[in-house]
């Protein structure tokens, strides 16, 4: 029998189960792709993450941002937000009297430290090469996977991301949609130029065009454009590419070469609830959102934090439970739903060629750059802050 089952170890997931381990609690994982081992000599991943002040102070608390640390991560100290360079905004670390505004990081590099500290921890079982068949709910939940072991746990989590199969079993609803838009990530190589400490995008009628700095002289371009044109853009061979890229983005982008490439649709999905009595959805699991601002990974961190406190102290008394994880869903499900509206509007505002829409929004990014007080304002939340 074990205190707390999750389902999906991830970021999300895996970073539940150390700090629930840290509470004295017995956890099981099920994750069936661990993280390959670290080697410097390995090419930047596609799949990345900004991760923010608040998801650094997290992975500070259980033990895994020294282990990040020796990898490898970037630090960008500004970021750059424009449509017409005549209205740029610029968000600095300065402004905040902190070092850096975030950090760029390899997502299988935190999932690495992650698992190498759940290595260290006694109260922690990993499951994989499992596969979840049936969940029955009750005081106590049964987790049968196909080959019929049978797992018993008195909390369940489901962490198993957008197209989470805990939700569907749990018989949770979900909204959303999926965006007009499809975003490709591409790798590159910088020629004669050293580390930016700098992250940047510009928005433009069919989509933003984004830096990302990433460790060394490497760094990660994104481009946000129709499904068709991204579909056209991923077929290319790497010269014409980039010749494609130069002529799309703008000028500022020094010269490189392109490792690799990926592309995905962009998605928006929030589950109707994130409990059911004693189980409960964090991350993906319960809230998508779209990537224009990089707050993915962090609301699913913000989760975590609130989770864990809200399990702190806890009994392990079944009955008791349902309310710590409601009152948990009372927090974070209003903060998520502000987000992605949020994150929403500033999509539907700039993915548009109206020429008033056009003055008037490069107005409030000029506006923005010295608006004091509440650029400040809009940074803490950013960065998680407040």
């Amino acid at each position: 029998m074990f205190d707390v089952a999750i389902v999906g170890g991830g970021m999300v997931g895996a970073a539940a189960g150390i700090g629930l381990a840290q509470q004295g609690l017995n956890v099981v994982i099920f994750e069936s792709v661990l993280p390959s081992p670290f080697s410097p000599e390995q090419s930047p991943d596609m799949r990345v993450s900004a991760i923010n002040l608040h998801s650094q102070s997290l992975l500070e608390s259980l033990g895994v941002w020294s282990e990040i640390e020796k990898m490898r991560l970037c630090p960008f100290t500004q970021m750059q937000v424009w449509e017409d360079e005549k209205a740029l905004t610029r968000f600095d670390c300065a402004e905040l009297n902190q070092n850096q505004l975030g950090f760029i990081i390899e997502n299988r590099l935190i999932q690495l430290a992650l698992f190498n500290r759940i290595k260290m921890l006694q109260n922690i079982t990993v499951v994989t090469e499992k596969t979840i068949k049936s969940v029955s709910e009750g005081a106590v939940i049964s987790i049968q996977t196909l080959d019929d072991e049978l797992f018993e746990s008195k909390v369940l989590i489901g962490a198993d991301g957008g197209h989470s199969q805990i939700r569907n079993l749990l018989k949770i609803g979900s909204q959303g949609w999926q965006y007009q838009q499809h975003a490709m990530g591409i790798n590159i190589k910088m020629v004669d130029s050293q580390q930016q400490n700098i992250t940047w995008q510009q928005f433009t009628p069919s989509g933003p065009r984004a830096f990302l700095p990433l460790y060394g002289d490497f760094a990660s371009l994104v481009w946000y454009d129709s499904a068709e044109r991204i579909s056209e853009l991923t077929r290319l061979n790497h010269s014409n590419l980039k010749a494609q890229i130069v002529a799309n983005f703008p000028q500022k982008l020094a010269d490189f070469d392109i490792l690799q490439v990926a592309s995905f649709p962009l998605t928006r999905m929030h589950a109707t609830r994130y409990c059911k009595n004693n189980t409960v959805l964090i991350g993906d699991a319960a809230h998508t959102i779209n990537p224009l601002a990089g707050q993915g990974v962090n609301l699913g961190f913000s989760d975590v934090q609130v989770l864990l406190n809200n399990m702190q102290g806890w009994d392990k008394d079944v009955i008791s439970v349902a309310a710590l994880l409601k009152r948990y869903e009372s927090i974070r499900k209003p903060q998520n739903l502000l987000m992605m509206s949020t994150m929403d509007a500033i999509y539907a505002t700039f993915s548009n060629n109206i020429f008033p829409l056009k003055v008037l929004r490069n107005a409030g990014l000029k506006l923005a750059d010295k608006a004091g007080p509440l650029k400040k304002q809009v940074m803490k939340v950013a960065l998680g802050l407040t």
